[in-house]
């Protein structure tokens, strides 16, 4: 790992979380969850259905807000900051989820959105670009230069509605990665996908691991822990059942317990897979 990509322990962590709560439907569905994550720390959060991470996701994008905690203390900061324009925060936290995919397939308008727009509207944290947005020479210069980062320039004038789920999640990285953030919050990153646009796509955020941009990868699926991921957090009922380093974390005891019936993990390569049963 180069020094540049190293976690950087003079800055404010990316995320802190200090005994983290929220309440839904009467119900805790993340539970005093504490945490820190710093830049250069690439990250993964396992853990089944119903474990918390979708939750997770939306207490990081301002869609679910904690419980005031007891000791005063802000039970959420990013980047050292308690208080963001949701706005603003998007320009430096590029969030990657199968809700944003479906709100760009999803919607009513009958306007149909092409791959460039797509990228185009991270600018805008819109779904498409309309006409009161102003979109200048040097916006379309850089949402071409994401997309040659990600080799998705033919998707360019392509309608989005027409694209493969992979071809889809390339676009929206790209969009994710036009305002140049500091880190990508991916949730469940390769549902949908098959098994080459799942090897491709993991690539994808290999290398952009490698070049600088922080991952945290949400999943279920151990496979998708890619090699450039040191740190593993297993999130259980809402809340932390183990964190450390990955070939500490992934073992068939410690998944056997956080999901509840007999796993069998095998590493290989820096890749780690998990089967059930004895």
């Amino acid at each position: 790992m180069s020094e540049n990509m190293k976690p950087n322990s003079s800055r404010p962590p990316l995320l802190h979380l200090q005994a983290a709560s929220v309440v839904k439907g009467g119900r805790r569905v993340l539970d005093g969850l504490s945490l820190k994550i710093r830049e250069g720390e690439h990250t993964a959060i396992l853990g089944p259905n119903g474990a918390g991470k979708s939750s997770f996701i939306r207490l990081i994008t301002r869609e679910d807000y904690p419980l005031a905690p007891d000791n005063g203390a802000p039970p959420l900061a990013i980047f050292g900051q308690d208080r963001w324009n949701v706005f603003e925060l998007r320009s430096h936290l590029g969030i990657i989820s199968t809700d944003l995919q479906a709100a760009f397939l999803n919607r009513t308008q009958p306007r149909r959105t092409r791959g460039l727009d797509a990228v185009l509207s991270g600018f805008f944290a819109s779904y498409g670009v309309f006409r009161h947005h102003q979109v200048t020479d040097a916006m379309r210069l850089q949402a071409r230069r994401a997309l040659r980062r990600l080799e998705a320039e033919p998707l360019a004038d392509a309608f989005i509605e027409t694209m493969s789920t992979g071809e889809v999640r390339r676009i929206l990285i790209a969009r994710a990665l036009i305002t140049e953030p500091r880190a990508l919050i991916l949730d469940e990153p390769t549902t949908g996908l098959d098994l080459v646009a799942r090897s491709r796509f993991l690539g994808t955020l290999q290398n952009l691991a490698r070049h600088g941009t922080t991952i945290i990868l949400v999943t279920h699926r151990v496979e998708e822990i890619f090699p450039e991921i040191d740190r593993v957090i297993l999130l259980q009922r809402g809340r932390i059942l183990l964190d450390g380093p990955k070939r500490e974390v992934l073992t068939s005891q410690h998944l056997s317990a956080l999901f509840g019936a007999p796993v069998q993990v095998r590493q290989s390569h820096g890749y780690y897979s998990a089967a059930s049963g004895e």
